[in-house]
């Protein structure tokens, strides 16, 4: 009996625990569910520039699908995310790293700077050549209603793909770095593809 009360008594301590105790653990929590979704599932990049102009905008935030990566392969006219190629490697301490993961992953920081945003033209294997105003898949012209009115390019190519490499361009052709300017890029290197844009609200959308 005095052993029933014991254990009853312990459990109305815990039922008693004010929530500002409780509170530190949940914020621990959530904070590393949310470092965990940023780093395998989900997460916003900024967009800085005007090359994905006008699918994507200076300054909009888009999101994007990490995850899919693993499941699917990469897509004609899919628009990913990778690091640049001319960017140098982000050489964090440990503790640097934390905090900027963290940040990321809260959404107070929003990477941007260092990654391209671009739409994929060819795939592997494939040869690209840009001709009279013309994209060129292995000769045949492509269809592109993304592009807006006016689009402008230079001839290029012919580029032929290796097996693990995509050919990314920006809708922007005019004001675009792109695979035009540092060639293929290998699948390998796509962080992720875009499907949302969440900022400003009134460009929310999906992609």
């Amino acid at each position: 009996m005095e052993a029933d009360d014991q254990e009853e008594s312990k459990k109305k301590k815990k039922k008693q625990r004010p929530f500002w105790i409780e509170l530190p653990g949940l914020l621990l929590t959530a904070l590393a569910i949310a470092v965990v979704v940023k780093t395998f599932l989900f997460q916003p990049f900024w967009i800085p520039t005007p090359s994905m102009d006008p699918t994507i905008q200076i300054n909009d935030r888009v999101m994007v699908n990490k995850v899919v990566m693993n499941f699917s392969d990469i897509n004609r006219f899919d628009i990913v995310v990778f690091r640049d190629p001319a960017a140098p490697e982000i050489e964090d301490s440990f503790f640097q790293a934390v905090v900027r993961s963290v940040l990321e992953a809260v959404g107070i920081q929003t990477r941007g700077k260092e990654d391209l945003i671009k739409r994929v033209i060819a795939l592997p294997g494939e040869t690209i050549t840009i001709q009279n105003n013309q994209v060129l898949i292995d000769g045949a012209p492509l269809d592109e209603p993304h592009l807006p009115e006016g689009v402008q390019m230079p001839d290029e190519g012919p580029v032929t793909l290796g097996d693990d490499e995509v050919f990314v361009m920006g809708d922007n052709r005019q004001q675009s770095f792109d695979s035009r300017a540092f060639g293929p890029i290998p699948v390998a290197d796509v962080i992720g593809k875009a499907f949302l844009i969440i900022w400003p609200l009134s460009h929310f959308g999906g992609l």
